[in-house]
Protein backbone atom coordinates (compact mmCIF):
# COMPACT_ATOMS: atom_id res chain seq x y z
CA UNK A 1 0.00 0.00 0.00
CA UNK A 2 0.79 3.62 -0.46
CA UNK A 3 0.70 4.52 3.19
CA UNK A 4 3.38 1.46 3.50
CA UNK A 5 5.77 2.78 0.81
CA UNK A 6 5.13 5.57 2.33
CA UNK A 7 6.41 4.81 6.38
CA UNK A 8 9.34 2.86 4.20
CA UNK A 9 10.68 6.21 3.11
CA UNK A 10 10.85 7.65 6.13
CA UNK A 11 7.43 9.53 5.98
CA UNK A 12 6.08 8.38 9.22
CA UNK A 13 5.35 12.13 10.52
CA UNK A 14 3.76 12.92 7.11
CA UNK A 15 1.20 9.39 8.00
CA UNK A 16 0.27 10.68 11.42
CA UNK A 17 -0.40 14.06 10.40
CA UNK A 18 -2.68 12.22 7.48
CA UNK A 19 -4.47 10.58 10.38
CA UNK A 20 -4.50 13.42 13.26
CA UNK A 21 -6.25 15.78 11.07
CA UNK A 22 -9.16 13.55 11.13
CA UNK A 23 -9.17 13.52 14.55
CA UNK A 24 -11.47 16.24 16.94
CA UNK A 25 -13.18 16.44 20.13
CA UNK A 26 -15.09 18.95 22.32
CA UNK A 27 -15.44 19.98 25.78
CA UNK A 28 -18.37 18.03 27.72
CA UNK A 29 -21.14 20.35 28.37
CA UNK A 30 -24.39 19.25 29.45
CA UNK A 31 -26.66 18.15 26.34
CA UNK A 32 -29.91 17.18 25.06
CA UNK A 33 -29.06 13.37 24.25
CA UNK A 34 -26.02 11.39 23.43
CA UNK A 35 -25.92 10.10 20.19
CA UNK A 36 -23.87 6.21 19.78
CA UNK A 37 -22.86 6.63 15.84
CA UNK A 38 -23.60 2.82 14.45
CA UNK A 39 -20.59 0.82 13.85
CA UNK A 40 -17.91 -0.81 15.82
CA UNK A 41 -19.64 -2.08 18.63
CA UNK A 42 -19.45 -2.43 21.47
CA UNK A 43 -16.62 0.97 21.77
CA UNK A 44 -18.97 3.40 20.83
CA UNK A 45 -22.31 1.98 23.09
CA UNK A 46 -19.68 1.79 25.96
CA UNK A 47 -18.65 5.47 25.54
CA UNK A 48 -22.18 6.44 25.38
CA UNK A 49 -23.26 4.46 28.77
CA UNK A 50 -20.70 6.28 30.27
CA UNK A 51 -21.73 9.78 29.28
CA UNK A 52 -25.11 8.78 30.11
CA UNK A 53 -24.13 7.40 33.90
CA UNK A 54 -22.29 11.20 34.37
CA UNK A 55 -25.19 12.65 33.80
CA UNK A 56 -24.08 14.28 30.68
CA UNK A 57 -27.54 14.01 29.11
CA UNK A 58 -30.59 12.08 29.98
CA UNK A 59 -31.12 10.23 26.78
CA UNK A 60 -29.30 8.15 24.32
CA UNK A 61 -30.28 7.76 20.78
CA UNK A 62 -29.27 4.62 18.47
CA UNK A 63 -30.70 4.42 14.22
CA UNK A 64 -31.64 1.77 12.95
CA UNK A 65 -29.74 0.83 9.91
CA UNK A 66 -30.75 0.30 6.40
CA UNK A 67 -31.43 -2.73 5.68
CA UNK A 68 -28.45 -4.53 3.17
CA UNK A 69 -27.95 -6.64 -0.08
CA UNK A 70 -26.77 -9.02 2.67
CA UNK A 71 -29.50 -8.84 5.07
CA UNK A 72 -31.75 -9.24 2.45
CA UNK A 73 -29.89 -12.54 0.81
CA UNK A 74 -29.49 -14.04 4.64
CA UNK A 75 -33.01 -13.65 5.14
CA UNK A 76 -33.55 -15.53 1.40
CA UNK A 77 -31.88 -18.43 3.11
CA UNK A 78 -33.91 -18.48 6.37
CA UNK A 79 -30.76 -17.15 8.18
CA UNK A 80 -32.38 -14.85 11.32
CA UNK A 81 -29.19 -12.07 12.22
CA UNK A 82 -29.43 -9.57 15.20
CA UNK A 83 -29.57 -6.02 13.41
CA UNK A 84 -26.70 -3.62 14.44
CA UNK A 85 -29.20 -1.33 16.13
CA UNK A 86 -30.46 -3.76 18.54
CA UNK A 87 -26.79 -5.45 19.10
CA UNK A 88 -26.15 -1.62 20.38
CA UNK A 89 -29.25 -1.63 22.49
CA UNK A 90 -28.30 -4.78 24.18
CA UNK A 91 -24.86 -3.12 25.10
CA UNK A 92 -26.44 0.31 26.33
CA UNK A 93 -28.20 -1.88 28.53
CA UNK A 94 -26.14 -4.11 29.87
CA UNK A 95 -23.91 -1.22 30.67
CA UNK A 96 -26.88 -0.11 33.04
CA UNK A 97 -28.53 2.37 30.69
CA UNK A 98 -32.23 2.45 31.03
CA UNK A 99 -34.31 1.14 27.99
CA UNK A 100 -36.71 4.00 28.49
CA UNK A 101 -33.51 6.56 27.84
CA UNK A 102 -32.92 4.48 24.51
CA UNK A 103 -34.27 6.45 21.96
CA UNK A 104 -34.88 4.76 18.56
CA UNK A 105 -36.07 6.58 15.95
CA UNK A 106 -38.59 5.27 13.79
CA UNK A 107 -36.43 6.17 10.32
CA UNK A 108 -33.95 4.11 9.23
CA UNK A 109 -30.45 4.88 7.77
CA UNK A 110 -27.58 4.09 5.48
CA UNK A 111 -24.34 6.35 6.20
CA UNK A 112 -23.71 8.98 9.10
CA UNK A 113 -25.38 11.83 6.95
CA UNK A 114 -28.77 10.02 7.16
CA UNK A 115 -28.03 8.72 10.79
CA UNK A 116 -27.75 12.12 11.64
CA UNK A 117 -30.33 13.25 9.60
CA UNK A 118 -32.79 10.61 11.83
CA UNK A 119 -31.26 12.00 15.15
CA UNK A 120 -32.33 15.50 14.12
CA UNK A 121 -35.23 15.33 12.98
CA UNK A 122 -36.37 13.24 15.90
CA UNK A 123 -34.74 16.23 18.66
CA UNK A 124 -37.57 17.74 20.22
CA UNK A 125 -34.87 20.88 20.96
CA UNK A 126 -33.37 21.58 17.91
CA UNK A 127 -30.64 24.28 19.16
CA UNK A 128 -29.68 22.16 21.85
CA UNK A 129 -25.84 20.78 21.99
CA UNK A 130 -25.81 17.12 21.19
CA UNK A 131 -22.99 14.66 22.32
CA UNK A 132 -22.05 12.52 18.96
CA UNK A 133 -20.30 9.29 20.08
CA UNK A 134 -18.23 7.66 17.21
CA UNK A 135 -14.20 6.15 16.43
CA UNK A 136 -11.49 8.74 16.84
CA UNK A 137 -10.96 8.28 12.88
CA UNK A 138 -14.90 9.61 11.76
CA UNK A 139 -14.60 12.47 14.47
CA UNK A 140 -14.19 15.38 12.16
CA UNK A 141 -16.44 14.58 9.26
CA UNK A 142 -19.25 13.43 12.46
CA UNK A 143 -18.84 17.53 13.06
CA UNK A 144 -18.87 18.47 9.63
CA UNK A 145 -22.09 16.40 8.86
CA UNK A 146 -23.90 17.60 12.25
CA UNK A 147 -23.13 20.98 11.53
CA UNK A 148 -24.81 20.52 7.95
CA UNK A 149 -27.51 18.83 8.88
CA UNK A 150 -28.31 21.25 11.43
CA UNK A 151 -27.62 24.42 9.39
CA UNK A 152 -25.92 25.42 12.59
CA UNK A 153 -28.76 25.33 14.84
CA UNK A 154 -27.60 22.24 16.98
CA UNK A 155 -23.57 22.78 18.61
CA UNK A 156 -21.93 19.54 17.96
CA UNK A 157 -20.17 17.70 21.37
CA UNK A 158 -17.78 15.02 19.39
CA UNK A 159 -16.43 12.64 21.23
CA UNK A 160 -14.18 9.39 20.36
CA UNK A 161 -14.91 6.22 21.69
CA UNK A 162 -11.88 5.91 24.84
CA UNK A 163 -11.70 2.14 23.83
CA UNK A 164 -11.16 3.05 20.19
CA UNK A 165 -8.26 0.90 19.41
CA UNK A 166 -7.55 3.53 16.40
CA UNK A 167 -3.71 4.27 16.49
CA UNK A 168 -3.22 7.35 14.46
CA UNK A 169 0.67 6.79 14.98
CA UNK A 170 0.59 3.11 13.66
CA UNK A 171 -2.74 3.32 11.35
CA UNK A 172 -0.83 2.27 8.14
CA UNK A 173 0.19 -0.94 9.94
CA UNK A 174 -3.05 -2.44 9.93
CA UNK A 175 -5.20 -3.20 6.92
CA UNK A 176 -8.72 -1.81 8.30
CA UNK A 177 -7.60 0.95 9.94
CA UNK A 178 -5.75 1.99 6.56
CA UNK A 179 -9.32 1.29 4.55
CA UNK A 180 -11.16 3.41 7.48
CA UNK A 181 -8.84 6.20 6.77
CA UNK A 182 -8.71 6.27 3.07
CA UNK A 183 -12.86 5.90 3.70
CA UNK A 184 -12.88 9.04 5.84
CA UNK A 185 -10.98 11.33 3.43
CA UNK A 186 -13.03 10.01 0.72
CA UNK A 187 -15.93 10.78 2.86
CA UNK A 188 -14.58 14.23 3.17
CA UNK A 189 -14.36 15.51 -0.24
CA UNK A 190 -18.19 14.36 -0.84
CA UNK A 191 -18.92 16.49 1.87
CA UNK A 192 -17.26 19.64 0.09
CA UNK A 193 -18.94 18.52 -2.66
CA UNK A 194 -22.17 18.51 -1.77
CA UNK A 195 -22.72 15.12 -0.80
CA UNK A 196 -22.72 13.76 -4.63
CA UNK A 197 -22.53 10.52 -4.40
CA UNK A 198 -25.62 8.71 -1.86
CA UNK A 199 -25.66 7.12 1.02
CA UNK A 200 -22.80 4.67 1.99
CA UNK A 201 -21.03 3.49 5.00
CA UNK A 202 -19.74 5.08 8.32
Amino acid sequence: MAATLLAGFGHVPILREIASFLIVEDSLQPAAAIVALGGQAPFRQIEAAKLYHAGWAPIVFIVREGASDESHAMQELGITTLPEWELSRKVLIHRGVPASAIVVPNAEAVGTLEELQAVYDALQSKDAPVILVTSKYHTRRTRLTWQYVTGGCSQPIVRAASRDPFDPDRWWQQRRFALSVVREYLGLVNYYAGFLVGPGGG
